[in-house]
């Protein structure tokens, strides 16, 4: 059985709750807090886990409560974490979010030991490569093991799906590994280097990224849902109407469904659907990986949609 091979970054977030996000030197009190495992990597495998996929995790945690936390949530959701290794001379990556009652957040993200992910660690993981059916990343890990992992899977033959997110440029040699590249508006802007303003434009955005006849491009507009552009496919989902109480982790839970989707075989458009209905769940719960919908939730969002 092929297996989705998630290379990148884990995390905990240290939460907090406020009644508004403050403005630059301003404290905003009555805040409440919570640590909870994250990380963009973690959070698309446990996603993905939880739409059924089996799943490998490549990736670095410290030696420390957080690792050991975030470990376990992994653990908890079915990822094979073999290849999750902890290390005593960094700490685990940490994400301070601070979230309001509108459900928007401002994120801090301290890398620790995902910096510590050298494209050796990538190209030495032959156990992980073997199964792999689809190969997900981010770009939360250093670049020189992102474009590492990106050769490695073209190399295998192995489709790619690069969530090109936090926002960041990419060279056009990785652009032209990618099968699949998610992005939101904010990451199809910087890559584009033109606004989108509407679910129209950001259709005209999309196609003008594309670099080769079979990489598709998604992209992600929150409440207005998601646009796919290909040689073959230009099609736009909205998402359904949810009550938000917290948009972390939506984008992730997006890509982890998505990419389940896609390995177990689904036609690009359901699993667009599949991965829009997903986000919107998540934003119905608080947290990063305790937001993220499991299989069952989706598909009954899905037939009520």
């Amino acid at each position: 059985m092929h297996r989705l091979l998630v290379i990148g970054s884990l995390n905990a977030d240290l939460v907090m709750r406020a009644a508004r996000l403050p403005r630059p030197g301003e404290t905003v009190g009555g805040a409440t807090f919570a640590v909870v495992p994250g990380g963009k990597g973690a959070n698309q495998a446990v996603a993905a886990a939880r739409a059924g996929a089996p799943v490998t995790m490549i990736g670095r945690i410290g030696d420390d409560v957080f690792g050991h936390l975030v470990l376990a949530e992994l653990v908890r959701a079915g990822v094979n974490v073999d290849h999750v290794r902890a290390l005593t001379a960094a700490p685990t990556g940490t994400a301070q979010i601070v979230t309001d009652d509108a459900g928007q957040n401002a994120i801090v993200v301290a890398p620790g030991a995902n910096a510590a992910l050298t494209p050796a660690d990538v190209d030495t993981a032959s156990a992980a490569w073997r199964d792999a059916g689809l190969v997900v990343l981010q770009l939360e890990i250093p670049p020189p093991t992102v474009v590492a992992a990106a050769r490695q899977a073209r190399a295998r033959g192995i489709p790619l799906l690069l969530n090109a997110a936090p926002a960041a440029p990419i060279s056009a040699s990785l652009h032209a590994l990618i099968d699949w590249l998610v992005v939101n508006e904010t990451e199809a802007e910087l890559l584009a280097g033109r606004p989108i303003r509407s679910w129209t434009e950001a259709m005209d955005v999309a196609a003008a990224l594309r670099r080769h006849d079979g990489q598709r491009i998604v992209v992600t507009l929150g409440a207005s849902g998601a646009i796919l552009s290909g040689k073959e496919d230009a099609l736009h989902l909205p998402a359904p109407r949810v009550d938000v109480v917290d948009t972390t982790a939506a984008g992730d839970a997006f890509v982890g469904v998505l990419a389940a989707a896609l390995l177990a075989g689904v036609p690009a458009a359901d699993a667009l659907r599949r991965a829009v209905i997903a986000g919107s769940l998540a934003c119905t719960k608080n947290g990063a990986i305790p937001s993220l919908p499991t299989a069952r939730e989706i598909d009954e969002l899905c037939a009520r949609s």
